[in-house]
């Protein structure tokens, strides 16, 4: 008996500690718990709710149903919002990953100084976006602007780029490019991941560097081309802050850099309409969503993990 009692002493010491730890981690954690059903869930679920009614902030809305879809696949300027960002996204994102992956792999080469190369191809990405929309207002201009005078250099007459419909999101595309330092710096990360086993293998064999890069390098960096693939499309369509900026939130020239999120804050913030407002956001999930979901799909046929 004396036996017994002794040894359910320390399981009970050890329950307590466990406990005690358990509420420690609890009452630790609780602030972000509670911040994130504040801040998140709860605006997550009451914009559900507010995409039925025509609440604004001024007054309490009441409930309409679907009216606020139904207005919004009958209202112009959401259709060319959503044009415009689609073309923004189709553009945007495969240029960032093709030059992004050769820019990284140009850093990745064993060069004297690189480690200075890489800084300073990362360092745009540390500027905020409003100095870079500024800056490169004044690289575009097409008067005295810095690209048009290279172009005129080469005996090309540069474009009107911010002043014409046909050459704006161009020009956005350009200057988002400048800023792929982040991913680049990813795609740095998985090029050191991939096993030198395989090229000293591939040399072995008589490979040469094209044979390398497109049987090596580039099937065992696509994990990582797939997760800057899934980024990039949730970046572009959320595209804001460079044509707000560009534009004072006028989307000009005739709306062609008028994006999705932009006319969603227009409504939210300028017109109040948050009804209106909470419906184009849960649209732009719900496209958002199955993007994602196609590029999770596809990902089984074109993406390769090292030992598979």
């Amino acid at each position: 008996m004396a036996k017994l009692e002794t040894g359910k002493a320390p399981r009970v010491r050890v329950s307590r500690k466990r406990s005690n730890e358990s509420l420690a981690g609890w009452l630790f954690a609780l602030p972000w718990i509670i911040g994130l059903l504040l801040f998140f869930a709860y605006p997550l679920i009451s914009s559900i709710y507010y995409s039925f009614t025509d609440y604004s902030i001024l007054q309490s809305g009441k409930f309409i149903g679907l009216a606020n879809y139904r207005e919004l696949f009958q209202d112009e300027l959401f259709w060319i919002s959503i044009y415009n960002t689609i073309y923004f996204a189709v553009l945007f994102v495969p240029l960032s990953i093709i030059f992004g992956v050769a820019l990284a792999m140009v850093l990745n080469m064993r060069v004297r100084g690189m480690a200075v190369y890489r800084t300073i191809f990362f360092l745009p990405t540390l500027v905020p976006h409003v100095a870079l929309a500024i800056l490169w207002i004044w690289l575009l201009n097409p008067q005295f602007g810095l690209v048009n005078a290279v172009l005129d250099w080469f005996g090309i007459q540069g474009p009107p780029w911010l002043g014409s419909t046909f050459w704006s999101k161009p020009a956005l595309i350009l200057m988002s490019l400048w800023g792929i330092g982040q991913a680049v710096i990813i795609y740095l990360a998985g090029l050191s991941d991939i096993s030198q086993e395989y090229y000293e293998a591939a040399e072995v064999d008589g490979a040469s560097f094209l044979q390398k890069t497109f049987y090596i390098t580039l099937p065992l960096l696509t994990p990582v081309i797939f997760f800057n693939l899934v980024m990039g499309f949730i970046g572009a369509f959320q595209q804001f802050t460079l044509p707000y900026t560009m534009t004072q939130g006028s989307g000009s020239p005739a709306d062609s850099l008028t994006f999705y999120v932009m006319y969603l804050y227009d409504n939210a913030f300028s017109y109040f309409r948050m009804g209106y407002a909470s419906a184009m956001a849960w649209i732009l999930f719900v496209i958002i969503m199955a993007l994602t979901a196609i590029v999770f799909w596809s990902s089984k046929r074109w993406v390769h993990y090292q030992g598979d």
